[in-house]
């Protein structure tokens, strides 16, 4: 009986010390145990990124450590081996075309912003300016060069074959009445091929790590509305994480108000928060133009179950 007692008594001792050194041992004034969150970026212009890692890190003692890539394939393979917890740089087009050509389950677990693709040139000042025979470098990946092919029929230079829906290639290209010569490169080098081109299609990250304002440098720039949805960028998880509570903290604390007025300030305007209940991220949008930028995009705690 002594001996049983002396045992629990032990039991009870051993449970108490490791509760206060679970409390303390990472902890902050949050009191909470610190996490790490390796987050898959591209570029260097991560603003929205560190402000939501701020207030993680303070208010949740979680820790985002932002890994930088320079092209738009290794963040998708770092989060299919593990490499990296999230990622954050693709529209959800984007992410449907990897996974489909690929084979992996990655998935979105909520919307980040709206990065219109625009058209650029150091040589003229509007697309009409572009003479025949003109060279244009738009990105080479499946998702984004159809957008380019899109964003190139909208400003009235080509005609794309309607049954290719989002994607179409350069084959799918039925009216070419300028002969323009479309070039197409990984998405990271578009901008640095506006000295030797006459035009490039350039995502809008990108185009604001090169010093490019889309909101006034773009001599065509896409139009956020309803049909937009497809090209809204995402936080992206394994499917098999789309119920982990940290993850969804984090993806909470970059849907904010800050984050949203970060979005704005650090892209000078040319970028809208597209997550349901975000302000309106351009100074210049009226009420009805950000309303249908949105159009329903969940939020921070509904992740995207459909993979098209």
């Amino acid at each position: 009986m002594k001996r049983t007692l002396a045992a629990g008594l032990a039991l009870v001792v051993a449970v108490g010390l490791a509760g206060c050194s679970g409390s303390s041992t990472g902890s902050n004034a949050s009191g909470k145990d610190e996490v790490t969150v390796k987050v898959g970026v591209v570029g260097d212009n991560n603003e929205p990124w560190e402000t939501a890692a701020d207030s993680l890190k303070e208010k949740e003692n979680i820790d985002v450590e932002l890994v930088k890539f320079s092209d738009y394939v290794q963040p998708n393979q770092a989060l299919s081996d593990g490499s990296v917890d999230l990622n954050s740089f693709q529209t959800e087009i984007y992410l449907d075309t990897y996974n489909n050509e690929h084979g992996t389950d990655l998935t979105s677990i909520g919307y980040t912003l709206m990065a219109p693709l625009g058209v650029y040139s150091h040589r003229v000042s509007s697309v009409g300016d572009l003479a025949d025979g003109a060279t244009v470098t738009i990105p080479n990946d499946v998702s984004n060069g159809g957008r380019a092919l899109k964003l190139l029929e909208k400003a009235g230079l080509i005609t794309v074959n309607p049954d290719a829906g989002l994607t179409p290639s350069t084959d799918d290209i039925t009216a070419n009445p300028k002969n323009l010569q479309i070039t197409q490169l990984d998405a990271a080098q578009t901008a640095r091929s506006l000295d030797d081109s006459d035009a490039a299609v350039v995502n809008s990250g990108i185009a604001v790590d090169a010093g490019l304002t889309p909101s006034t440098d773009a001599i065509s720039i896409e139009e956020t509305g309803e049909d937009s949805k497809p090209y809204y960028n995402v936080i992206a998880a394994r499917a098999s994480d789309v119920d982990n509570e940290t993850y969804r903290t984090v993806v909470r604390y970059y849907q904010s108000d800050e984050v949203a007025r970060t979005i704005a300030d650090s892209t000078r305007g040319s970028q809208i928060a597209v997550w349901d209940g975000a302000p309106s991220a351009s100074p210049g949008a009226t009420a009805s133009q950000t309303k249908a930028a949105r159009g329903g995009a969940p939020n921070a705690t509904t992740p995207n179950a459909t993979m098209q």
